[in-house]
């Protein structure tokens, strides 16, 4: 079963954007896949382009030596725009041999440890009240856990502000009070999507009583190791690290130093379903669970569900499409077929391969135009993170 095209389909879906990646074979049999690398698809559209040239003709079965050969087939290997592109191949491939087989992708895993895997609410707001209202409308419909992540900035003209300590000053008054409203019962997280350095985040968290929060979500950012390890001395609540992380090795130092209590794997960042449940081996050795990224859509989604059905170590799965909010990104116009939420649930299902179809003709109409992430600014104009 010979590997005969690879294509690439940007889409722009809700407010956002996603890049499709279709392997074809020999036989008739196709897989679908998708890169993680959020407003940057056409750097990894080109990464697929590269691949291409030494994909077509080898053997779709040998998922993990295609693996090996896409990351060490060039002299500067690794990095998030090859691995997102490798992502989206690998979980192609995976479609594939499940297809043909006959079986979904967690029987490729070594077979399933769940029926349901669970998720998360991820509730965006601005103000006070729309944090009130969009928890309890979860909460109401059955969500026991909410990820809180605020996007409360000023605009300037045409710049978005955000300001840490101010934000860190409102945010502890705002969760003091839900955790009064809704209390014990609800597990509560908030992503502050490394905006923070670590004595705000220390100053963040000494501004609420014990229990408010179950975790905070990368308060600062990542390259340094050893700011985390310094920040979680100084910090007694979990820590939901590594969205951004390509690689096991990028994983390894936050999962051996116990740096991270929940590893926030992206399956279409790290490398795949081959290096994602390498990275869930590593962290179950460290009794250390699985909190998944998941913004992007109906791809991503099911070859996540296929790995939290595989692996010991899962805890929750990120969902952006909630009761309280509707964010669009499971477009049914582009995905006919695609994991459907049961309540705060998706069901484990027995479908051949991933569970997921793709409109190619709708893709190959559409224009797509690139979208970029904010660009937040300090009061003083300089840059600070999105």
């Amino acid at each position: 079963m010979k590997i005969s095209a690879v294509k690439t389909f940007p889409i722009n879906v809700g407010f956002g954007s996603q890049l499709v990646v279709k392997v074809e074979t020999d036989s008739g049999i196709y897989g679908w896949g998708a890169s993680g690398l959020s407003g940057r698809e056409l750097a990894v559209v080109g990464a697929i382009d590269h691949f291409r040239g030494f994909l077509i003709g080898k053997d779709a079965r040998n998922i993990d030596a295609l693996w090996q050969e896409m990351y060490r087939g060039q002299y500067f290997e690794g990095g998030r725009v090859l691995t997102a592109a490798i992502s989206a191949i690998d979980i192609a491939l995976y479609d594939i041999k499940g297809k043909a087989l006959g079986v979904p992708v967690y029987e490729l895993l070594g077979g399933k440890h769940r029926d349901n895997v669970d998720c998360f609410a991820s509730i965006r707001f601005r103000t006070k009240e729309e944090l009130f209202e969009y928890s309890k409308i979860c909460i109401k419909e059955g969500w026991k856990m909410l990820r809180l992540a605020p996007a409360e900035f000023e605009a300037e003209g045409d710049k978005e502000l955000f300001e840490p300590c101010e934000s860190i000053d409102t945010l502890a008054e705002w969760l003091t009070d839900l955790r009064k409203e809704v209390g014990t019962a609800i597990t509560i997280g908030i992503d502050y999507h490394t905006r923070l350095t670590p004595p705000q985040t220390y100053s963040f968290m000494k501004r609420m009583p014990p229990g408010t929060l179950d975790f905070i979500e990368e308060p600062i950012r990542d390259e340094n190791p050893e700011a985390y390890e310094n920040l979680r001395k100084m910090v007694d609540i979990p820590f939901a690290i590594g969205e951004e992380f390509s690689s096991k090795w990028q994983f390894l130092p936050f999962i051996e130093r116990n740096l991270t209590q929940y590893a926030r794997i992206d399956i279409c960042n790290v490398g795949g379903i081959t290096e994602a449940k390498k990275v869930a081996s590593m962290a179950e050795a460290h009794y250390i669970d699985l909190m998944p990224h998941n913004p992007l859509g109906p791809i991503c989604t099911a070859a996540t569900i296929h790995l939290a059905a595989a692996c010991p170590n899962f805890g929750w799965l990120e969902e952006v499409n909630t009761p309280a909010q509707y964010m669009g990104t499971d477009a049914p116009e582009f995905y006919p077929v695609r994991p459907i939420l049961d309540g705060p649930k998706y069901p484990v299902l027995d479908t051949p391969g991933l569970g997921v179809e793709f409109n190619e003709a709708l893709a190959l109409e559409r224009t797509f135009k690139p979208v970029d992430i904010p660009r937040l600014h300090r009061k003083d104009g300089s840059f600070t993170n999105w």
